[in-house]
């Protein structure tokens, strides 16, 4: 099995994300998958500037073939979709930033949303060009947005539209709370790791 982890945890080992990554990781390693490593901190998604969007529609919607100064722009994209269509796991770990996904890891999914390579256009409207593949999120947040909060979540919930556009199918992890109740940290990252034993493949 072959696994893509990709991970956006700027404050590194101090990360209560990157804690439950590695431990996902440890676990699908110790079932023989093989996994290869996207740190999103350091190997930065490119942006659609007006000159990359314009090629990317020129070569995937109108089916332009494109010169090298044109299909340069588009190097990094590609080679992030190309790892990303290699992998039978995608394990997806970040913190939530102001309620959503942070810039970067937006970045990363506009990236490898690509028509023609992980979705597409039929006759009967979107396919998913990555069906039968699975993907796990994992995310952890400062506030507890559940209940009358829920309408704030839109983290975890934007991956898994994504992901599952796609054809993913997905599991999500949250450890949530960890700064509103910081008594419970180490209860409510034990159970984040129950629920990534309960969640893997």
């Amino acid at each position: 099995m072959n696994v893509l982890y990709v991970e956006y945890c700027p404050r590194g080992e101090r990360s209560r994300t990157k804690k439950l990554g590695e431990y996902a990781i440890s676990v699908l390693q110790a079932k023989g998958a093989k996994v290869e490593r996207l740190d999103l901190t350091r190997d930065v998604p490119d942006l659609f500037s007006p000159e990359r969007l314009s090629v990317y529609y020129r070569r995937n919607y109108a089916g332009e073939s494109l010169a090298p100064a044109d299909k340069a722009l588009l190097t990094r994209m590609d080679a992030m979709t190309e790892q990303l269509m290699k992998a039978d796991v995608v394990v997806i770990a970040y913190p939530m930033f102001n309620f959503s996904q942070p810039a970067t890891v937006k970045a990363w999914f506009d990236s490898v949303m690509q028509k023609g390579k992980t979705w597409d256009m039929g006759a009967g409207g979107y396919v998913n060009l990555m069906k039968g593949r699975k993907a796990l999120v994992i995310s952890s947040s400062g506030g507890a947005y559940e209940g009358d909060y829920a309408f704030m979540e839109h983290s975890v919930t934007l991956s898994k539209v994504d992901l599952g556009f796609m054809g993913y199918d997905t599991k999500v992890v949250i450890a949530a709370g960890l700064n509103m109740f910081p008594e419970k940290e180490a209860e409510i990252m034990n159970t984040a790791k129950k629920n990534i034993d309960a969640a893997m493949i």
